[in-house]
């Protein structure tokens, strides 16, 4: 089958999750991707929870397969001179360059963009950082939780009223997003340098990022500067778009901003009464009891299991959602029917699930290619494949500037 990227070479040097997960999909999209490790791996390697199951994945580092399944790994001693010309000689032949590096260690190694270019004209060069690479905080280091949630105003703009807590964002997210606005730049400037012939250098960051996910709310306070409401459940606008809890403590929330939904609210809930109530008559006046109306809905869900209320909702015509849990979105039909989470082959230890990048091509295959690869596991292959003999390849594993690993 013919994948869309499966003519296109990544040279990758990056760690953690956000510009990984962006040469992950690359891969899934069928480019070639090789990631550059130090001879020490990537830090992220078996730093985050292992799965609680027995046999033979026990331990097995699934959260680092996520960001860098279908890749070919080599290990690298980027601080010699052999190291770095291994790199510039598989940037000659390669496509992208994708990489997390400030700006010192780019220019150090010889990485950055115009260095890059005298050897490979074309090239598209992709740099993620966490604020951009202008400005007075140029190229200061930052993770999702501090420049994607934090300084983008994410964080603030979700607290749960003008004095609720901080929440606290769940592994990555900020990465995840803007690996998907790394890639759809790294594919507009691949489509750029076919058609000009010249290399292009592309950027994202996760401030930035964070900020279009936000644009809804900034399109207004880039123009006024007036700060975000924070609403809590007794705040919000209209009731019938806000969130309640069940009998059996799972939540619901439902999203119907329209008057015209307030009737049906109403009727499945078994609170026609409202209807009749003068002081609810609109949306204003819905809007100035809305604490009282908070009560009397969880009050009143609170007679039936969220389960038990889905099919009511329906028939009533709600637009509404289950809050699930991670654990039974992994079991939801609507997941399974998608294919959300596809299953791949370890090449030692059998088939194992994981999360497909939210993309579907009608009759492409771009389920993952194979799991993440060992530190060092293609080194022997990809110099190969790179023009050094085997002579030279055993060298430069004897003096350490390469290591290699069994698959």
């Amino acid at each position: 089958m013919t994948l869309p990227l499966d003519d296109i070479c990544v040279v990758e040097i990056d760690s953690w999750m956000a510009a990984p997960s962006a040469a992950a999909i690359l891969s899934d999209l069928g480019a070639d991707v090789i990631k550059i490790e130090p001879l020490t791996g990537d830090p992220m390697r078996n730093t985050t929870r292992p799965a609680k199951i027995n046999g033979a994945f026990k331990g097995y580092d699934f959260q680092f397969d996520v960001d860098n399944r279908g890749k070919r790994s080599i290990a690298i001693d980027l601080g010699s001179g052999p190291g770095r010309d291994i790199v510039h000689r598989l940037c000659e032949s390669a496509d992208v360059f994708l990489c997390n590096l400030l700006q010192r260690r780019q220019e150090k190694f010889g990485l950055a963009p115009e260095q890059l270019f005298t050897t490979n004209s074309k090239l598209v060069h992709a740099t993620l950082t966490g604020y951009g690479t202008d400005g007075p905080e140029a190229w200061r280091p930052g993770y999702d939780v501090t420049a994607f949630f934090g300084r983008s105003g994410l964080y603030d703009s979700m607290r749960d009223g003008a004095d609720g807590q901080v929440p606290m964002a769940r592994p990555a997210q900020g990465d995840h997003t803007t690996g998907l606005a790394l890639v759809s730049g790294i594919l507009a400037a691949l489509r750029l340098a076919e058609r000009t012939g010249k290399g292009q250098v592309i950027e994202t960051s996760l401030f930035e990022t964070a900020a279009w996910t936000l644009a809804t709310d900034y399109g207004v306070t880039a123009v006024d500067q007036a700060p975000v409401r924070r609403r809590s459940r007794q705040q919000q606008i209209v009731a019938t778009a806000n969130r309640y809890p069940c009998a059996d403590g799972n939540w619901v929330v439902f999203n119907m901003p329209e008057a015209s939904a307030w009737p049906r609210f109403c009727a499945a809930l078994g609170l026609d009464h409202l209807l009749d109530d003068d002081r609810l008559q609109d949306i204003k006046g819905r809007f100035d009891h809305m604490a009282e109306l908070v009560e009397t809905v969880d009050a009143a869900l609170a007679a039936k299991s969220r389960d038990d209320w889905g099919p009511i909702f329906d028939e009533h015509r709600l637009i509404w959602g289950p809050v699930l849990g991670l654990h039974e979105v992994t079991a939801d039909p609507q997941a399974e029917a998608i294919g959300l989470f596809p299953t791949i082959e370890h090449r030692k230890h059998g088939d194992y699930r994981t999360v497909r990048a939210p993309m579907r091509i009608r009759d492409v295959d771009t389920t993952p290619q194979h799991s993440s690869p060992r530190v060092g596991e293609h080194t022997r292959s990809v110099l190969a494949s790179a023009g050094f003999d085997d002579g030279t390849i055993d060298q430069l594993i004897t003096d350490g500037h390469v290591t290699e690993q069994e698959a």
